[in-house]
C-alpha cells in the first residue's frame, strides 16, 4: 500500500489514547474485494476490552464535557483539516478496503469530513429556552447537556462517513464515543483516529475496537455506563440491539434497512430521471441504504425509460477501484454476491426480461455485471426485500394513487424518490409517500445539513442537520422559586 503518510494505516485498536492488540494477541484478516488478497490483520477484541474502552471514555467524559462548546469545535476543526489535507491516502486505503471506485472514495473523504466541520460549528448553538413562568414567583429554563458516555456501531459501505456522522455530533455535544466499525473495512475507522489523535482529541473521548460483534455489542448495550448507542445496519440486528438495550433504558439512534423506490411519473424528464436511477442506484455498486431498490415507471413512458436507463447501465465500467475509468467497484463478499444472483434468478423465474447485464462479471470474484430487468411485478422477491447489489428492476404503473400505493407496500421507509414536473403532483406526492427522505428529481439526497432518517421499521432518531445534535443531548427543565423575595 503506497501512502504519503505510512502512519495512518493502523492495525491495532485505539483504546484511551493508546494502540493496542486484543488481550489474546488474536486477529482477523482484512482483505481486498477486488482480488481477495490479504491487506492486513486488525485486533479480536471481545467484551473485556470493550469494557476498558467504556471505562476510558467515562473517565474522558467530565474534562470534555467542561470544555466551551468553541474550545471542542476548535479541536473538532482540525480533524476535519485534516481529513481534507490526507484525502488521496484516506481513500486509498478505502477503496483496497471496501473495494468502491477511487473518486468514490475521494468523494466519501469530503462528505465524511463535512460533518466534523458542521458539527464543531453547530455544537456552539445547542440552544436552551426560557419560558413564560406559571407563578409569578417562578422562573422556567430549559437547558441541553451532553448524554454522556455514546457507543456506535457502524458498517462497512460508508467506512468512514458513518463514523463521523455519529462521532462528530457527539464530540460536538460533550459526549466521549466508543466505535466498532465493521471488521471488512477497519482501517478508514483506525486513520480517522490517527488524525483525530493529531488534532488534539483528548485520551478516551474516542476509542476504536475490532472484533467479535456478538461480544463487542453485548457489552456496549449492558454496560450501563453506556448512555447512547447508535447503530447502522440491517433492521434485523438493529431490533435486536434495541431489545438489549431495553434493560438499562439507553438512548437509542437507529438507521437500518431501506427498500426505496424511485418514481418515474410520465410527466418527467426522462434523461435527469435516468441519470438520477443511475447516481441513486448504481453507486457503491448499489451498496447504499437509499439507493434505489424499486424503479417504479408508468406506463406511458416505461419502454422509453427502460431503453434509456440500459442505454446508460451499458456505459459503466466495472473494475478494480483503482483502475483509471471505473465506475462499478466489487461487491463486498461473496454472499452479496449470491443474495443479488438469488433476487435476479427469482425475477427471471417468474417472468422478468434481462435488458442488460444479468450474470457475474467476466473477471470473476465479487464483481457482478450492472444489471436492469424490466417485467418486475411485485410479487418477486425483489419487491419486498433490499438487493444491496447493482440490480435495477423496473415495475409498470398507470395512476398517480397506485404509483404510492406501490411505494408504501413496504415496512421500511428510510428514502423514496419520484421524478415530476408537475408542481402539484410534487406536494402530493411527497405528503403521501411514507418515508424519511424524498428526492424529487434528484438521486442524490445525502448532505450534512439535512436530517437523514427513516419511518417504520427504517429506523430512530436523525442524523446530520441541526437535528443530529440532539441524539447525543438531555434536555433539563429548571424550575426557579422564591423569586418574588
Amino acid at each position: 500500500m503506497q501512502l504519503k503518510d505510512a502512519k495512518l494505516f493502523r492495525q491495532q485498536c485505539y483504546v484511551n489514547g493508546e494502540w493496542k492488540d486484543a488481550d489474546s494477541g488474536k486477529t482477523l484478516d482484512v482483505t481486498n474485494p477486488a482480488n481477495g488478497e490479504v491487506i492486513g490483520t486488525v485486533p479480536d477484541m471481545g467484551a473485556a476490552e470493550t469494557r476498558q474502552a467504556i471505562e476510558a471514555a467515562n473517565e474522558a467524559w467530565p474534562a470534555w464535557r467542561a470544555k466551551t462548546a468553541k474550545e471542542r469545535a476548535g479541536i473538532l476543526r482540525k480533524w476535519f483539516e485534516l481529513m481534507l489535507a490526507n484525502t488521496d491516502d484516506l481513500a486509498m486505503m478505502m477503496t483496497l478496503e471496501q473495494g468502491k471506485p477511487l473518486a468514490e472514495a475521494k468523494g466519501e473523504i469530503a462528505y465524511a469530513a463535512s460533518f466534523i466541520e458542521w458539527f464543531a460549528e453547530e455544537g456552539k448553538r445547542a440552544y436552551g429556552d426560557i419560558i413564560p413562568q406559571h407563578m409569578n414567583d417562578r422562573r422556567i429554563m430549559v437547558t441541553k447537556e451532553p448524554i454522556g458516555v455514546c457507543a456506535a456501531i457502524t458498517p462497512w459501505n460508508f467506512p468512514s462517513a458513518m463514523i463521523t456522522r455519529k462521532a462528530a455530533p457527539a464530540l460536538a455535544a460533550g459526549c466521549t464515543m466508543v466505535v466498532k466499525p465493521a471488521t471488512a473495512t477497519p482501517y478508514s475507522a483506525f486513520a480517522l483516529c490517527e488524525l483525530a489523535e493529531r488534532a488534539g482529541v483528548p485520551k478516551g473521548v474516542l476509542s476504536i475496537i475490532t472484533g467479535s460483534s456478538r461480544a463487542i455489542g453485548g457489552e456496549m448495550t449492558s454496560n450501563p455506563t453506556v448512555r447512547k448507542l447508535t447503530f447502522t445496519g440491517s433492521t434485523q440486528v438493529g431490533k435486536v440491539l434495541m431489545e438489549q438495550c431495553a434493560a438499562t433504558v439507553k438512548k437509542t439512534s437507529m438507521e437500518l434497512g431501506g427498500n426505496a423506490p424511485l418514481i418515474v411519473f410520465d410527466d418527467a424528464d426522462l434523461d435527469e430521471a435516468v441519470a438520477g436511477a443511475m447516481a441513486s442506484k448504481y453507486r457503491n455498486a448499489g451498496q447504499t441504504c437509499v439507493c434505489a431498490n424499486r424503479i417504479l415507471v408508468q406506463d406511458k413512458v416505461y419502454d422509453e425509460f427502460a431503453k434509456r436507463l440500459g442505454a446508460a447501465v451499458s456505459e459503466l465500467k466495472v473494475g478494480s477501484g483503482l483502475d483509471e475509468g471505473v465506475t462499478q467497484g466489487p461487491l463486498i463478499d461473496m454472499a452479496a454476491v449470491e443474495k443479488v444472483e438469488e433476487h435476479l434468478k427469482d425475477a427471471l423465474a417468474k417472468g422478468a426480461k434481462v435488458v442488460v447485464g444479468g450474470k457475474r462479471h467476466a473477471l470473476g470474484g465479487q464483481f457482478f455485471e450492472p444489471t436492469v430487468v424490466a417485467g418486475v411485478t411485485t410479487d418477486m422477491a425483489v419487491a419486498r426485500e433490499e438487493t444491496f447489489g447493482p440490480l435495477a428492476p423496473l415495475f409498470k404503473f398507470s395512476s398517480e394513487d397506485e404509483a404510492i400505493r406501490m411505494a408504501n407496500n413496504t415496512e421500511f421507509g428510510l428514502a423514496a424518490y419520484f421524478f415530476s414536473r408537475d408542481v402539484g403532483r410534487i406536494f402530493r406526492v411527497s405528503e403521501g409517500l411514507e418515508y424519511g427522505i424524498i428526492g424529487i428529481n434528484s438521486g442524490i439526497i445525502s448532505t450534512e445539513v439535512a436530517p437523514f432518517g427513516g419511518m417504520k421499521e427504517s429506523g430512530i432518531g436523525r442524523e446530520g442537520s441541526k437535528y443530529g445534535l440532539d441524539e447525543f443531548m438531555e434536555i433539563k427543565y429548571w424550575c426557579l422559586g422564591g423569586i418574588n423575595q
